[in-house]
């Protein structure tokens, strides 16, 4: 197996994916159903994945044989079940930490806990949201629809009525109705520069959840808004203010010069510790390990883990005036096509899993441009983020890759 050329198929033609295959000498498989199937990676949809997994449909993939997709990967993917992993595993972790703190110092692994705006799931929290407009008039709250992404469907709210007469709207058949949503407070104080408000992708790439195998990709981005930020009551509906989403940026008709509103995360973390101190860069990077770590941990007993699976997420992470990062959502990292062309293909979003398939398949060792997490026994849950802090360059748009990992975790 070593010696013969890997295979691979797709269900979309995605220039990103048919790219990065061929130009590492990968072929083609044939289309054939999937009994007796030649492809060793399938790059496959949401539909696909569940068809293949369908006991019914008698499928078993061969130990050569990778798909892109856990069974039930949307535990994580979809807004609303990220929320109730992440709201039970908070729990869990408080309780068992205070039976073994006994008066002492808090742990480690309670640091970052609280990763994600207060969130309700609508229609089923609604009488919760309700309770939480009375103790906190006038603040800014944010609707997504949980099944749906590039912005669609997303828009802020600031009073109860807004809440209701959108409610209605919906009808009375909204209990049954495939796309409920979430409800975040809006985090109305986000870091700006130049006046815009961003936010982060971040890339992680699963490769097994029990044992936890965890990889970082080191070129993550900011996504700039190209108007600036302000929470005035009459800008509430622009989302040129308010969402980063790139499908909806690009129709702004501002163009952002070279840098095509995108920061690099080295040009980033450059920028804050011009301003607040390289160890306010070092803690800001920390505490994003540590939300990933405990996004993934939420979901760790919950993902079926299929030796034949590994799964790329691309995490949206905001933060806010005081450094801290928020856990926005972890959707599936492919762009759509129209945004897959203005990243460089050797530092594209799948670049680093396609790179990091072949050991698994050929049984090599492959050098990975990421940095690696390894879950240990679940009695070391505390582990450590080990932050790293990064060169400093001469000028801002001159950062160059840091050669330090910037995060270690050891769960």
């Amino acid at each position: 197996m070593p010696h013969e050329r890997l295979r691979w198929k797709v269900d979309h033609e995605k220039s990103v994916l048919l790219t990065n295959f061929e130009r590492r000498g990968w072929a083609r498989a044939a289309d054939e159903e999937f009994p007796g199937s030649s492809w060793n990676v399938y790059w496959a949809s949401p539909n696909s994945i569940k068809h293949i997994f369908n006991p019914e449909n008698n499928i078993r993939l061969g130990d050569h044989q990778l798909v892109n997709h856990f069974p039930n990967h949307f535990e994580l993917t979809r807004k609303d079940l990220m929320v109730k992993n992440l709201k039970r595993y908070r729990r869990e972790l408080e309780k068992v930490l205070a039976e073994q703190r006994e008066g002492g110092a808090p742990s480690a692994a309670e640091r970052d806990l609280d990763c994600i705006p207060t969130t309700f799931i609508l229609p089923g929290d609604f009488a919760l949201l309700a309770e939480e407009f009375k103790r906190s008039p006038g603040s800014m709250w944010i609707m997504k629809p949980t099944s749906k992404s590039q912005g669609i469907g997303i828009f802020i709210v600031r009073r109860w009525s807004q809440v209701k007469r959108w409610l209605a709207r919906r009808g009375e058949d909204m209990p049954a109705h495939k796309d409920m949503y979430v409800c975040s407070r809006y985090i109305a104080d986000p870091l700006l520069i130049g006046g815009k408000k961003f936010d982060l992708r971040i890339y992680v790439l699963v490769l097994s959840y029990r044992p936890l195998r965890v990889f970082v990709y080191r070129r993550g981005f900011a996504r700039f808004c190209t108007f600036d930020y302000t929470n005035d009551v009459s800008e509430l509906d622009n989302d040129m203010v308010h969402l980063t989403n790139v499908a909806i940026q690009k129709h702004s008709g501002v163009t952002g010069g070279s840098h095509g509103w995108k920061w690099s995360l080295q040009n980033l973390l450059s920028y804050i510790e011009g301003t607040s101190g390289p160890e306010a860069a070092e803690y800001l990077m920390e505490s994003i390990g540590w939300l990933i770590v405990h996004s993934l941990k939420a979901v760790q007993n919950v993902i079926i883990n299929d030796k034949h699976c590994f799964e790329c997420y691309g995490y949206d992470v905001m933060i806010d005036s005081s450094l801290k990062p928020w856990l926005l959502e972890a959707p599936p990292p492919l762009p759509p096509a129209s945004d897959a062309t203005s990243h460089p293909v050797p530092q594209s979003p799948t670049y680093p899993c396609v790179r990091g398939l072949r050991g698994p398949l050929a049984g090599e060792r492959v050098p990975l441009p990421l940095d690696q997490h390894v879950d240990r026994p679940a009695a070391q849950d505390a582990a450590h983020c080990r932050g790293a802090r990064p060169r400093r360059p001469a000028r801002l748009s001159r950062a160059r890759p840091r050669r330090r990992h910037y995060a270690a975790y050891a769960g």
